[in-house]
């Protein structure tokens, strides 16, 4: 592909660029006096030259050719663009005059075109019309959330969105289009996300993971597309953020509160929401640390791990403090509430184990309630908390339960990571509810350290070739029908074997699953790109 030159060229060039003019000139020029670059011929062999009038007018100069192009091609970024519509031309690229600005009207987007500015070198310039050389950023249109168009012609680029998370994915669009190929095409990009929500969890509460680190991984979500990060701040190994209402529950190696707002602030910026969760009544072995008289005991009274006592009011309370006090802390749509794994429900007979739990499901629903309707209740009583503070409710999808006395609220997120358990429900039941689902298939998305229960390491070529977000369970997708109340997807990063991998090797080992994650959440089809250009193209991307 040509690109489209700007500014003064000089060197061998410029020579070259000379000669070809010249040549082209001397290609075209009628003339043949002493001007025309070359000598007259002699007389003798030329009769019609020495009989012709002295008055006779040298044809007119033909036009020097003009430069075409070829038909543009999409460009390469991962996730890859929806739909191309090609053009020929030269396409853009940061030149020495770029420079960004913001349609009038399109105040709000000053943060997303001061970051492209930055990151492409040039010049920003606010509101103001736009200029040869010049990407604009503009809101309009009535397209779907988190779409884009993105114009290139003429050496300028235009992206128009109907909300800032739009535009700020062209001005990503741009950005990779750069650094993998040099330019923006020629021609016009149609965009859109295939699901509404594309995230990363990170198990903060068995690993300490540093601000700077949850930071970088923001960033790297954000080029990618991505717009959620979940922290699964507490659980039996640590509980990882400041605390006001109970400081005596935090782990010494914490993030602090300062720290967290700086983390939100962050992808806010970038259009990411903070999911925090707090897992609940089962994963709670370090707050219990802090209030053994709430764990939960057999009727031999041995305690059983991380488990609370849910027929005890003050558990109800203990819990519902820190779920209002980090609800108050994180801004975003959405507050994770657990509810996988109560070991009260993992025995031959609950009721026969835990007394205390079968007498209060009896007293609060029924004598035919049983252990499963308390944790049901549980669970609607937690999502209820949240859901007063503004939030919806996510959990785990082995704290639904089938043919109880009690159903879990119909509101609540079902985030859907397993069907290997005992009793577990296949999604599909789920969806026939009607209730809505996020995909966390165990599968292909759980990054599970030290490889511990059979789990090993997902790979970016079986999520990039196999996965789709209908995949919730094994390699099997669901059927088509459901799609719509699939959400999204969700890669996850678990810490059972804390120490067997650094930081670093942590962010190393998610790269590649995440970028295939994204295109897939991005794109739901099969990929036109094999796997080893996709990789190639990552790689490419890095920076």
């Amino acid at each position: 592909m040509r690109y489209l030159i700007r500014g003064r060229r000089t060197g061998p060039g410029l020579v070259a660029a000379a000669v070809a003019v010249a040549t082209v000139a001397a290609c075209s020029n009628g003339s043949s006096g002493a001007g025309a670059g070359t000598s007259a011929p002699p007389a003798a062999t030329s009769s019609a030259t020495s009989s012709a009038p002295a008055t006779t007018t040298a044809p007119a100069p033909k036009p020097s050719p003009t430069r075409t192009y070829p038909l543009s091609t999409a460009p390469r970024t991962i996730p890859a663009v929806l739909e191309h519509r090609p053009a020929r031309g030269p396409g853009w690229s940061p030149g020495p005059d770029a420079g960004i600005v913001i349609a009038p009207g399109s105040a709000e987007l000053a943060d997303e075109a001061r970051l492209l500015a930055g990151e492409l070198k040039v010049a920003y310039r606010g509101e103001a019309a736009a200029g040869p050389g010049d990407v604009e950023l503009a809101l309009g249109g009535s397209g779907a959330p988190e779409s884009y168009i993105l114009t290139t012609t003429g050496g300028r680029v235009r992206i128009t969105g109907p909300d800032e998370a739009g535009v700020f994915y062209g001005t990503r669009t741009v950005k990779q289009a750069v650094r993998s190929a040099g330019v923006v095409p020629e021609g016009v990009i149609l965009d859109r996300p295939a699901k509404p929500q594309r995230g990363l969890m990170v198990d903060i509460a068995r690993k300490h993971f540093t601000a700077g680190w949850i930071e970088d991984r923001i960033r790297e979500l954000a080029d990618l597309k991505l717009n959620q990060i979940g922290l699964h701040f507490s659980d039996d190994q640590g509980f990882r953020i400041e605390s006001d209402t109970h400081p005596e529950v935090v782990s010494q190696q914490h993030l602090t509160k300062a720290e967290v707002r700086r983390i939100i602030a962050l992808a806010r910026s970038l259009h990411i929401t903070v999911v925090p969760e707090i897992d609940s009544p089962g994963h709670l072995g370090a707050v219990l640390r802090a209030h053994p008289d709430l764990r939960l005991l057999n009727v031999q009274g041995t305690p059983r791990q991380g488990a609370i006592d849910i027929s005890k009011p003050e558990s109800a309370r203990l819990v519902d403090e820190l779920l209002r006090e980090y609800a108050g802390l994180f801004p975003g749509a959405w507050f994770h509430v657990g509810a996988d794994e109560y070991q009260a429900l993992t025995v031959r007979d609950p009721a026969a184990s835990y007394p205390q739990l079968a007498s209060a499901a009896a007293r609060r629903y029924g004598p035919s309630a049983t252990v499963r309707d308390l944790a049901e209740g549980w669970l609607n009583d937690r999502a209820a908390v949240v859901r007063g503070a503004g939030k919806t409710a996510k959990a785990w999808n082995d704290g639904f339960f089938r043919g109880g006395t009690v159903d879990a609220d119909r509101r609540i997120e079902v985030e859907y990571w397993t069907g290997k358990e005992i009793g577990a429900r296949p999604p599909a039941e789920y969806l026939a509810e009607g209730r809505k689902v996020v995909n966390l298939n165990d599968e292909y998305l759980y990054y599970v350290l030290g490889e511990p229960n059979q789990f090993t390491y997902p790979t970016g070529r079986r999520i990039y070739e196999e996965w789709t977000p209908r995949v919730l369970r094994g390699s099997t997708a669901v059927p088509a029908r459901y799609d719509a109340q699939i959400l999204g997807g969700t890669f996850a990063v678990w810490c059972d074997l804390s120490g067997a991998q650094t930081q670093a090797q942590v962010a190393a080992g998610i790269r590649l699953p995440l970028a295939a994650t994204s295109q897939k959440l991005w794109d739901a089809r099969t990929p036109t790109a094999s796997w080893q250009r996709f990789r190639a193209l990552a790689d490419e991307l890095r920076g």
